[in-house]
This record gives structure tokens, sequence and C-alpha cells, in this order.
């Protein structure tokens, strides 16, 4: 099958649109578990890059199963299939000279490594959400928790599936500790130097 692929190449490459938006193109990696504030501060991250004129998208994991990824189960396996799909489809969104926002649980190690490889280690920007899981439960705000530890829910991660917390993520926010607007600082200046245009 493979070898009835060709792939062709078009006038317009990623660096014609880096330097059409006037920055470079990366994966900003979000990850943490459920309610550890991954979408919060993803969310505050696409409003402040959008406000410096940066061309961004978040692909959020809620907003991905009920679409492209909807057959997928939580079992290990597929969600090794669902975080490779988001790193193909954050890889097109870098070709396409955007900063794209990944806000995923992600909870294994080589599934991580893998986004790194797809998208390319210079196009990947680890970011740890660190929060407990004893203040994700007590902020449970989606009612997950309650009903990952009444069984309703099964391979709950962080309840009944294990978190791989990262060991060197290039920015860690602990939630429980910083505000919001300390993250984002904390973010933007690790990221500054990398949207910069050098042509």
């Amino acid at each position: 099958m493979k070898e009835n692929i060709i792939l062709h190449n078009y006038r317009v490459d990623c660096n014609d649109r880096r330097k059409s938006n006037k920055h470079n193109s990366f994966l900003i990696w979000v990850t943490g578990l459920s309610g550890s504030g991954k979408s919060t501060i993803s969310n505050e991250l696409e409003y402040t890059l959008h406000q410096k004129g940066i061309k961004t998208y978040v692909l959020d994991g809620d907003n991905i199963r009920n679409g492209i990824n909807q057959n997928l189960t939580f079992s290990p396996e597929d969600r090794s299939e669902n975080i490779r799909r988001i790193a193909e489809i954050s890889k097109l969104f870098i070709d396409a000279g955007i900063v794209v926002i990944g806000a995923f649980i992600s909870p294994y190690h080589k599934d991580r490594q893998e986004i790194k490889k797809i998208v390319g280690a210079s196009n990947f920007v680890e970011v740890y959400v660190n929060t407990s899981v004893e203040e994700c439960e007590r902020r449970d705000v989606k009612g997950l928790y309650k009903k990952a530890r009444n069984g309703e829910i099964k391979n709950f991660t962080g309840i009944s599936a294990p978190y791989e917390a990262p060991q060197n993520p290039d920015i860690e926010i602990k939630t429980e500790n910083e505000t919001v607007e300390g993250a984002m600082v904390k973010i933007v200046n690790h990221i500054k130097e990398k949207l910069t245009y050098n042509g």
C-alpha cells in the first residue's frame, strides 16, 4: 500500500507561512491530571499569544474525542492511538505556521516521547501542570473523580489508571502555589525566543 503513496511538494512551504505570520510555529504540549488546570492555562495562553498577534490554535482532549477520535476508548492502546493522531494533527498545524497548544492528560511517558518524535524535538515544548490528585479531586469540576470512585468510569487516570509525570518538562506549573497570571509569565518568557522568526 505504501508504495502507492506519493508525497507532493507544494510551492508554499512551512518557512513561507512562518515568514508571512512573522513568527515561528511549534507545539506547546500541556499535560497533567484531569482537573489540574490544563484547559484553563491553555485557554489563557492562547488569548495572551493572540493579543500579541501570534497565530494559534488549541487542541483539547474533550473536543478531539468528540470528533476525530470519537471511536477511541480509554484503554492504554486507544490512549496511545489518541495521542498519536493528535501529534500528527499538530504536525500539520506546525506546517501551517501556527503555534498549536495541546491540552491532554497524556499519562504515558512513551506517548509524550512519540509526540516529540513526530513533530520534531525543536518543535516541542512540554508544560507539566503539576497538581496533586487530592487537589484535582477536591475541584472535580466535571464530577469525574466521584464517578471514578464509584466505579462508573474505568481506567480513570490518577484513580484506576497511572499517570507518569514528566521528569524533565520544559516548564512546570504548580497550580496550588501559582496563579494563572504567573503561569502565563513563565510560559511566555520561556517561548519568547522560540517564537522569533529569523528567516
